[in-house]
């Protein structure tokens, strides 16, 4: 079952680059309010506890340095169907494969540092959000 909220992280490249206003303004404009929202900056155990999932994978430790290399802004955020709508506004994980308009299209530099992470389903939307908002029940 589908739910109205999503977890989102504008990442460090975009975030160094200066796009992380044009990139909220983008998300507001597509109908999505910003529910709960921090920026921090994850130690490489912090980067490395949130993508367990790919621990096994080449690309880890490339991707806990790069996570952990400088601040993030992370955002829950909320609109009927979050998750798909969501995913279609950041666009295809490599820039090059993204619709033009998209938040990667516009400002991701590569498959790697592709400026924003969306949740894949709303499990994980879930898990997500409780890894950087411990009270979501009152958000």
């Amino acid at each position: 079952m589908a739910t109205n909220r999503t977890f989102t992280m504008i990442k460090p490249d975009a975030f160094a680059d200066g796009n992380s206003g044009a990139i909220l303004k983008m998300i507001e404009e597509a109908g999505f309010k910003i529910k709960a929202m921090k920026t921090v900056r994850l130690t490489a155990e912090q980067a490395g506890k949130f993508y367990a999932v790919h621990k096994e994978r080449p690309f880890y430790n490339d991707l806990c340095r790069y996570m952990s290399s400088g601040p993030i802004i992370a955002a829950i955020l909320e609109k009927e169907n979050a998750v798909a709508d969501f995913r279609k506004l950041i666009g295809a994980t490599n820039p090059a494969n993204a619709e033009p308009g998209t938040i990667r299209k516009l400002f991701a530099k590569s498959i790697e540092a592709n400026a924003i992470h969306g949740s894949d389903s709303d499990e994980n939307a879930e898990i997500e959000s409780r890894f950087f908002f411990s009270k979501l029940e009152e958000i």
